[in-house]
């Protein structure tokens, strides 16, 4: 699978985080994963404990994880999240 995500996509579940989410300090946690910001608001973060992706500035993004099929897991846990709220 080649690492391609519509930033859209990205926003909408990183925003339907912060609005249904539970709050715990900085961090939105909902289906599964983690949703967080840096400092200045510009880049965010969402991840589970195998994938994280970094989404920043001019739609810029990158996704850690060490196997392809934590990256499929991580990608339904979003669309889980962009099809139920």
């Amino acid at each position: 699978m080649k690492n391609e995500i519509d930033s859209k996509f990205v926003l909408s579940v990183f925003d339907k985080m912060r609005e249904h989410g539970e709050k715990q300090q900085e961090q939105y946690i909902l289906g599964g994963l983690k949703g967080s910001t840096d400092f200045d608001g510009y880049t965010l973060f969402i991840e589970d404990a195998l994938v994280m992706l970094r989404f920043g500035f001019h739609n810029q993004y990158a996704f850690e994880y060490e196997k392809e099929e934590h990256l499929e897991q991580f990608l339904k846990k979003m669309t889980a999240i962009e099809n139920r709220y």
